[in-house]
């Protein structure tokens, strides 16, 4: 297994992983690895019966050990798949998910995001660090066991180079944060906004790529999903997050969620260092969730044209009619 880099996209592809797991399904592999204690990275609570633990992904995409050893293939770049990928198990229950978590129990999951983040950037060969969930068969959850995933990357993923190089753009021209700028067209509209909490909003993105795309921003700037803001109050994430979860899943059985955040800003080296001296006022943490429809479309057979056949402003308003509560 290495990694590839295509020249004209500059995306790194993950060459020679198995896409299917061969781990059993039962007794549920994650349970197992939870119990053993040797293998454990966090947690949380620290005192008491835990409710989420961190450990090794038990087929790990990448390898903590070696040396990344980029080399040349005549115009073609490849490197050895060096980094993390861990396992977020989010509730000792096996037939608990994410959507009937407590607002307490979220926030946790997210405090464990956090923490893992932190200590992964401490890892100077780590560009991004990467948190997200593979909820439902057809999103390709390998377990039914409610859990997120976590990877460090020796690359910046290309769509957090997009928003990196748009962010910091629109930042030149106007001296303002563009995912501010967004939240506050968005409330002020009111059309596809579905859900708020305190200092945070979810809302179907304008140019939606999928039907029931919802992204969940802070209505208060933040670059970076590990440095909450002093005063803050993660539960209000927590608990509109959830409220999201469990609409969604009256629309759809399964949905990827992912969380986009400031790269490691510590690597001073290299292409990445252009952005760092405006990120912290350009860059604007983010999380993703993409339903996945079953019925027949084009959203996810066409990956670099999106075809989405419902309005935002509809799929907003059927989702603000759903109770997440019943």
């Amino acid at each position: 297994m290495e990694l590839r880099k295509d020249p004209i996209t500059r995306s790194w592809v993950v060459i020679g992983h198995r896409e299917q797991s061969q781990l059993p399904a039962q007794p549920c592999p994650l349970c197992a690895a939870a119990a053993e204690t040797s293998k454990l990275i966090l947690r949380l609570p620290n005192d008491g019966p835990a409710q989420v633990s961190v450990f090794p992904h038990p087929e790990s995409l990448y390898r903590i050990e070696g040396e990344i050893g980029r080399s040349a293939e005549g115009i073609y770049d490849r490197m050895q798949p060096v980094g993390a990928h861990e396992i977020v198990l989010e509730s000792p229950e096996h037939t608990r998910r994410f959507a009937d978590l407590r607002e307490e129990e979220i926030e946790r999951v997210m405090q464990a995001w956090m923490q893992r983040i932190q200590d992964l950037k401490r890892d100077m060969r780590f560009k991004y660090i990467t948190v997200f969930q593979n909820s439902g068969h057809e999103a390709g959850e390998d377990w039914e066991h409610s859990h997120s995933e976590i990877t460090a990357t020796t690359f910046v993923p290309r769509r957090i180079l997009y928003e990196l190089r748009a962010s910091r753009e629109y930042f030149q021209q106007k001296e303002r944060c563009v995912f501010c700028d967004i939240v506050r067209q968005e409330e002020r509209k009111g059309a596809r906004v579905v859900d708020s909490q305190g200092d945070y909003v979810a809302f179907c993105p304008y140019a939606s790529r999928v039907p029931y795309e919802t992204w969940v921003l802070s209505r208060k700037h933040n670059h970076a999903f590990e440095q909450p803001r002093p005063g803050v109050s993660r539960r209000n994430l927590a608990a509109v997050l959830g409220r999201m979860i469990r609409r969604l899943q009256k629309i759809s059985s399964a949905y990827h969620l992912v969380l986009h955040t400031a790269p490691n800003t510590q690597i001073t080296k290299g292409e990445l260092s252009q952005y760092w001296s405006s990120i912290t006022d350009d860059y604007h943490w983010h999380i993703e969730v993409l339903p996945i429809v079953t019925r027949r479309s084009k959203s996810y057979s066409l990956k670099e044209v999106y075809f989405n056949e419902l309005l935002p402003e509809a799929a907003a308003e059927q989702l603000r009619g759903i109770d997440p509560a019943s």
